[in-house]
């Protein structure tokens, strides 16, 4: 590389660093100047600042972390800028307060709440608006405002024709002598408060379901409003009905004297009557069973003897084998006596009849004629119905 080359490399050199280094100086002087003293700095808004000044006292929880660095008068506010500790925290929410330890003195401003180590930190350079901010009362408003009360009570205010002095004259004749009772008063009074304090739970809870009664009643309007008029319209029916239902209710006095004498004359039938019933209804409950199965056997059994019913013979057909009934003990006596006994065949005396009667011969029926046709059934309803 030439010499002039090179030359025209390092002059490009030294102005990036000559560059540099005047960037770094000017960071560094305003290092110094914003923050070069280690403290954070805070814009707040007060409606008054009497006996603040600057480099009056800035407190957190009664301990000193800063300074007033400047008020300055801005309409109907006076803007402070404070300076605090940079290594002390501040929350977001922070407020700032004018303390006035004493009525004569410097007051201070207080930062209010501590940092608790949790939540936003407040930035550097943050502003406070005058809706964070309070100022104590001063005293001379106290005095204008006692001043005020005078006046409004003296000879050219409430006490004007001495309506005042007659009301202090009464309450002191009042209470003359009342001491232990107004001090009972009191106690009691406090006992109340206490009590609605221990249960204020319950009492904001049914104030609550107050509240929804009426919130459902708003929303049931027209509901609620059908059902008064509908009351209203009762209301009028019963008023012109007055007359008519007080000659009812009458009619109904007499009726119960009358059955109240009937009772009395008649006690003891009713009682008779009473236990006949209890009576009956004690045998119905022991033959439950039988009467349900007789209510439900029953619609059939009426169906069938409707059935067997013959309307032109006017009598009940059936086809029961009469020679059979009456000559079949001839054919097996055994049988015939077993069940005159009510046994069966195999029982003890049933046995022996067998056998000993198993070896006689048996008999077979006489012949009869043999039997006429039977009259023809009638199937048709209406004709087993109808009666000629």
């Amino acid at each position: 590389m030439s010499p002039s080359g090179l030359a025209q490399r390092f002059a490009g050199i030294s102005k990036v660093l000559t560059v540099f280094v005047v960037l770094a100086l000017l960071a560094a002087v305003l290092l110094v100047v914003n923050n070069g003293d280690g403290k954070r700095y805070i814009t707040i808004d007060f409606e008054q600042t009497n006996s603040v000044y600057k480099g009056s006292d800035v407190k957190i929880l009664g301990v000193p972390v800063g300074e007033v660095v400047s008020l300055t008068p801005r309409g109907d506010v006076v803007r402070a800028k404070v300076s605090y500790k940079g290594d002390v925290k501040l929350p977001n929410d922070v407020k700032a307060v004018v303390v006035s330890p004493s009525i004569v003195g410097d007051r201070f401003i207080q930062l209010a709440p501590a940092y608790n180590g949790s939540g936003a930190v407040l930035k550097d350079h943050a502003y406070l608006p005058v809706d964070r901010t309070a100022v104590p009362v001063e005293l001379d408003q106290v005095y204008k405002s006692l001043d005020d009360l005078s006046v409004a009570l003296g000879p050219e205010g409430a006490n004007k024709e001495g309506s005042l002095s007659k009301l202090i004259d009464g309450s002191a004749a009042q209470l003359d002598g009342q001491g232990a009772q107004l001090n009972e008063t009191i106690h009691n009074f406090g006992k109340l408060s206490t009590t609605l304090s221990n249960n204020k739970d319950e009492l904001f809870g049914s104030l609550r379901e107050v509240e929804e009664f009426v919130s459902l009643l708003k929303t049931n309007d027209s509901a609620v409003r059908s059902f008064n008029d509908s009351t209203a319209q009762v209301s009028t029916v019963l008023a012109g009905e007055r007359e008519d239902l007080k000659e009812t209710l009458r009619q109904l006095s007499l009726a119960l004297v009358d059955v109240n004498s009937l009772v009395k004359e008649n006690r003891g039938k009713l009682r008779s009557n009473v236990d006949n019933i209890a009576s009956l209804a004690a045998l119905l409950a022991k033959h439950k069973d039988e009467l349900e199965e007789t209510t439900i056997n029953a619609p059939t059994a009426l169906t069938n003897v409707a059935l067997a019913y013959n309307g032109t013979a006017g009598s009940l057909d059936t086809r029961n084998d009469i020679p059979e009934v009456l000559f079949g003990s001839a054919t097996d006596p055994t049988t015939f006596l077993c069940n005159m006994l009510g046994e069966t065949v195999t029982d003890g005396i049933c046995k022996t009849l067998k056998d000993v009667l198993g070896g006689l011969p048996r008999t077979a029926p006489a012949s009869s004629a043999p039997s006429p046709e039977p009259d023809p059934v009638n199937r048709s309803v209406a004709d087993m119905l109808a009666v000629k």
